[in-house]
């Protein structure tokens, strides 16, 4: 990801609290594996686990969990059965989106398009990528998956429950029976990421000179749509952090 110093983000906390309101990430592999495509993607929940009072320094781990069907699982089965390890020879990626993105028009740009013409369209989005080693848990004989499973599944559906959805009473798997959970858990694994860097990037107009700013701001506000209200008040979040930064 190009991260322009006006866009990047490198302020854990704000990685972290980004990662943790917007889990779904896509999981990214490359692994050569007969019959199969050496990149693959699929789109997964995670879980941000960072020990209590962790620095900056220790980023933490992301778990989640793929069917065992997918070919990008098939691909990592097949080089670690090869290998006889269980942590994947090359680094994996996994990126987390903002669901607020938009196509930007130059006719909100209110100061350089009357001044000069020399204006452009462009997207403005924010996106938190994660780079680590990828661990997996996929032999349904061992131990140790099935307690990466079993708890992962619960902290996952408590954490969606409750910091997703509010419920005050949450759902949880002790509802589903036992015998249905054990029958999903053998079709599925488990992905431990153990995190090794972290950046983000808001690219939300922050550059622009502040006229072209107030005008993308109230453009997007006359959109009169729940995204343009949401990409108004994401503009102005990053501005003000920007001016803050510099005082």
């Amino acid at each position: 990801m190009y991260l322009r110093t006006v866009h990047a983000e490198h302020d854990i906390p704000t990685l972290r609290d980004f990662i943790r309101a917007h889990p779904l990430g896509i999981f990214t592999t490359a692994i050569d594996a007969p019959g199969l495509p050496f990149l693959q993607s699929s789109h997964i929940p995670w879980l941000l686990d960072v020990p209590p009072n962790a620095t900056d320094d220790n980023l933490g781990k992301l778990r989640g969990h793929m069917a065992r069907a997918n070919p990008q699982v098939k691909a990592m089965i097949a080089e670690l059965t090869s290998s006889g390890q269980r942590t994947l020879a090359r680094d994996v990626l996994v990126l987390f989106n903002l669901p607020a993105h938009h196509y930007v028009t130059p006719k909100f740009y209110t100061e350089t398009k009357p001044a000069t013409g020399k204006t452009v369209p462009t997207w403005n989005y924010a996106a938190v990528q994660v780079y680590g080693r990828a661990k997996v848990y996929f032999d349904v004989k061992e131990e140790e998956t099935d307690a990466f499973l079993d708890r992962s599944l619960r902290d996952l559906s408590q954490f969606c429950e409750t910091e997703i959805m509010g419920y005050e009473r949450p759902w949880t798997v002790d509802e589903a029976p036992e015998s249905y959970v054990a029958l999903l858990k053998k079709a599925i694994v488990g992905v431990e990421i153990e995190i090794t860097s972290m950046d983000g990037k808001w690219k939300m107009s922050q550059e622009l000179a502040e006229g072209d700013r107030k005008g993308t701001i109230e453009g997007f506000e006359g959109l009169g749509s729940e995204l343009g209200k949401c990409m108004a008040e994401t503009i102005a979040e990053r501005a003000q952090k920007q001016e803050a930064c510099r005082k």
